[in-house]
Parts: C-alpha cells; structure tokens; sequence
C-alpha cells in the first residue's frame, strides 16, 4: 500500500508538469434541506461557494462537477457519488473539493474510511471548506485528522442520540418505570428495582406535616415560615445528611420557601401518579418546549401513595393550584439582584413606583432582609458602574477558548465511551444469543440469560449519550459579540447576562455588583 501511495505522489508531480490539476467538485442537495428551504445547501449556493473558493486557491485547473439532488447523505447509493468514486478508482481528477463533510456523506463511519484510507490509497486530495480540512496539509499522514474532522464526526454521530434517548425513555416509562434520576423528596429507589419508588420514611413525615397544614387553611407563606421556626430540615438537607450531596447554602442556611411548599402541594407523585411526556425538543441542541397540559401522560397509580388523594385533590381545588402565580416581570435586572441578608433573589413590586424586596423577609423573620429599594434608582447606579466598569476594563464577551476546548474534549471521550459501551452491548447480546442457541440445541444443560447484564449495559449507553447531548447544548449556544464601547451602554437582559453575575443589595446605601471573570 505504501508504495502504491508513493507511485502515486510521483505521478502527482509528472501531472503537475504535463497539466493543471484536475479537481472534482461534489454537491448534494437532500429533500430534508429543500423542505426546511436552507438556501445555503442548494445545489446553487454550493457551487458558488465552490467555484470561488477554487479561483482563489489554484491557479490553473481543470474542474470536473458530481452533483446528487434530492438524496439523502445517510448511504452512499448515489447516482453522482458512485459516478464520481468511479472515476475516483480511474484516476481523472486529483482532488475532491465539497463544501462541507455533510455534503459528501452523513455515514460517518464511510466518510471516515474514505478519508482514511481510500482517497489517501489513490492519491486524492481531500477538501472541505466550511471544516477547514484538507488532506494534503496533512502530508499523507490520515490520522492527524485536527479537530475539524472529529467534529464532523461527533456531528454525524450525535444526530441520532438525542432519538435515541427519547425512545429508551418512553419505552420505559410507557412501561411503568420510574426513569428520573433522583427520587422526590419523601421517595427513594427501590433497593432492588431503580425504577420504582418506595415512601421513605423520615421525608414522607414532612410531606404529611406540609399537606396537614394545608389541609387546615395556612398559606406557603406561613407553612414555610413554621418550619423554618421549627427548624424541619428542608429536602436537600435531608440529602446532605445521606451523602447525596455536597451543596452549601448562600446564607447562613437553607430555609424552606414558598416555592418549594408550593411545588409539593401540586405534585401529584405524593398520591401515587406519575406525570410523563411534558416538553417536547425539535432537535438536538434546541431549546425544550412545554407542551399543552391535556398532551402530558399521566401514569395513576404507580407507586405507593404518601397522601391520601382525597386529600391531594383538596388541596388542589382550595389553594394548591393557584401556588404557581407568580409576578412576571421582563425586567432584565430580576435573578440578578440578590438579598445581602440570606443571598435570595428579590422580588419586584409593580406599580407607580416599582421596588424590589425581599420575600424571605415574611417567611423566616428575617429583619435585616431587604424590606425596598426603588428599582429606578438600582437601575441607575447599575447603569452607572456597568459604563464604569467596562471603561476601566474593556470586556468583551467572548465564550473562553481553553473552556470550549475543555467541552470539545469531554465531548470526544464520551463519544468514544458511548462507542466502547455500544461494542459491549453487542458483545454480551452475542453471547446471550449463543447461549440460547446451544441450549436449545441441547448442547449445554442450561441457559446462561444475560439480559440483566444487557440492561445495565443500556442504561450506561443512555447516561453517556444524555451527558453528551448536554455537552452539545454548551458548546451549540452561540458566542456573545464584542461590546462596542462606542455605543451607548442599554440596561439589557442581554448585558446582564454578558457582564454582571449578581448585585448584592443590603439597601439603598449599600450595593456591591459581582462582576462576571
């Protein structure tokens, strides 16, 4: 192979004497894209793209078109591909030139071969424009393919993890189990069965005590405050004290809120019933979407029940489900501004004049809490150091390369646990299937099942294909512009998110913003 690939460098360089290089151009318009009407991909738009990118590129050539239009990239079954590879094999071109890996092909296992092996066996250059890829600055050497290419192929590959997720998981729970990862407050997994929820015990009291108080007229707001002055350990104190987690409060402590009261009052997993199928995602790296409430499924049932649901559907039509009523507010500065007290986000007050508060102030007692500070003035001395502090350092909101890098990275080791975990899964399904086979032959006196360990095997695919998908959603989010420190300084959600972490109020006198590194 080696000396075929060597004869074939040397004829490169007779051709480059003899004639300009020969360059094939693919293009590929699939019917997903004239669906979805992405001009960028058609048949046009590629060919311009292309034919530039030549003119600026190589001084004298010959150019040669393939095109497939309306195919998907899924296989290779092409009419202009397999022309194409046919000539590819005829040696009459000397380059390949596409405007991006997708185009050529979505199977990334063949394109990798290709890449690898084929193209480099005939002696063809590869180019891709939009990865930035080509073979020959490469110098032959197939494996140093830079990180281009490895995104190509986590994008190819994760194009199908998210289906693949949403399937496992609404087969199971369609099933009837129990998929989450963490149990609610009062449940715990099973100890032999992880999908399904057994009362436990010390929790489920709180739960009975919340639903007990409500039951007898008190609001969120006064149950959260009695046990905040009881000193009832709130749900993730209840986990630290079992090890489940290491979190620290942003006060002195954890309190219970109205919210989390709120929460438990309307989930109806304390009497027994599972709610599934609530949002919806359109594609991997979008956003979930919350569906309508008559779409959502409803499991009844399911597990043991803590409240009597009698006494859950009593609460719901006295005051459970109006505890979701918030203020709405598109303020940009709420979630930024903080009590300096107990480290709780301030709520707004609408009105002629608007102010923020603190809510916590009712629910512990609290005195030093931020009882008002009108939002007009906060606005201002934000406004005032935001101009102040981008000045005197000249931020710009840019997402931190040695950050992507880290993401990119985590991001190629799960696709290749993901990979190694699929190989297993194949393996142990093989031999399942073997043993089957030799039993029922009679050839051996039992049969050595291997579903349970094929199972787990499933899971730890989903876990890593979950983990990767996530990952995705990070590095998919798109790169803040630079602050143009010519314009004027907008109080914008957008810049809160971009420069300020949080702004601590103690009150109107004393204000401290936490400046985002």
């Amino acid at each position: 192979m080696n000396k075929k690939m060597e004869r074939n460098r040397q004829a490169d360089q007779e051709r480059a004497v003899t004639h300009a290089i020969r360059i094939a151009i693919y293009m590929r318009l699939s019917k997903t894209d004239e669906t979805m009407r992405e001009e960028s991909n058609s048949i046009s738009m590629q060919r311009i793209l292309i034919r530039k990118y030549i003119a600026s590129h190589f001084a004298e050539c010959e150019v040669m078109e393939y095109q497939d239009d309306g195919f998907s990239g899924t296989n290779f079954n092409r009419p202009g591909v397999q022309r194409l590879l046919e000539d590819a094999r005829n040696e009459k071109f000397d380059c390949v030139v596409v405007k991006d890996f997708s185009r050529f092909g979505r199977d990334y296992m063949e394109v990798g071969a290709y890449l690898e092996q084929i193209f480099p066996f005939l002696g063809i250059r590869f180019i891709s424009i939009n990865d930035h890829y080509d073979s020959g600055s490469s110098q032959g050497n197939t494996a140093d393919l830079d990180m281009n290419f490895k995104n190509l192929l986590y994008d190819l590959y994760s194009k199908d993890l998210s289906q693949k997720v949403k399937t496992s998981l609404r087969a199971r729970k369609e099933g009837g189990q129990y998929v989450s990862g963490n149990a609610p407050f009062g449940y715990e997994k099973a100890p032999d069965d992880r999908h399904m929820l057994v009362i436990c015990e010390d929790e489920a009291a709180v739960v009975r005590k919340i639903f007990s108080l409500a039951l007898q007229g008190m609001t969120s707001s006064q149950t959260a405050k009695k046990l905040n002055l009881e000193n009832i350990p709130t749900p993730v104190e209840f986990k630290i004290r079992k090890g489940k987690t290491s979190r620290k409060p942003k006060g002195d402590k954890f309190y219970w809120s109205s919210s989390t009261i709120c929460s438990i009052l309307r989930n109806p997993v304390y009497a027994g019933d599972v709610e599934y199928g609530k949002t919806e995602r359109e594609q991997v790296g979008g956003r979930n979407v919350l569906k309508a409430r008559a779409e959502w499924k409803v499991i009844r049932n399911h597990h043991a029940p803590i409240i009597a649901r009698e006494d859950f559907e009593k609460v719901q039509e006295s005051r459970g489900k109006n505890c979701d009523k918030r203020q709405k507010s598109s303020h940009p500065l709420i979630g930024r501004v903080v009590c300096g007290c107990c480290k709780r986000n301030l709520r707004i007050k609408e009105g002629l004049n608007p102010y923020f508060n603190c809510y916590n102030r009712y629910v512990t007692g609290l005195e030093e809490c931020v009882s008002k500070v009108n939002v007009m003035f906060l606005e201002q001395v934000v406004l005032f150091r935001l101009e102040e502090h981008l000045e005197e350092q000249n931020l710009a909101a840019e997402v931190s390369q040695k950050v992507r890098d880290d993401l990119i990275g985590k991001r190629d080791e799960l696709l290749r646990d993901v990979r190694q975990a699929e190989w297993e899964y194949d393996r142990l399904k093989k031999l399942h299937y073997e043993s089957y086979q030799l039993y029922s032959q009679g050839e051996q006196t039992e049969f050595h099942s291997l579903h349970a360990e094929m199972e787990k095997q499933q899971e730890v695919i989903s876990g890593l294909q979950e983990q990767a998908i996530q990952i995705e959603e990070q590095l998919g989010s798109p790169e803040s512009e630079k602050f143009a420190s010519e314009e004027d300084v907008l109080l914008t959600s957008e810049v809160m998110e971009r420069y300020i972490d949080s702004i601590v109020v103690f009150d109107e006198e004393k204000i401290e913003i936490r400046w985002k590194m």
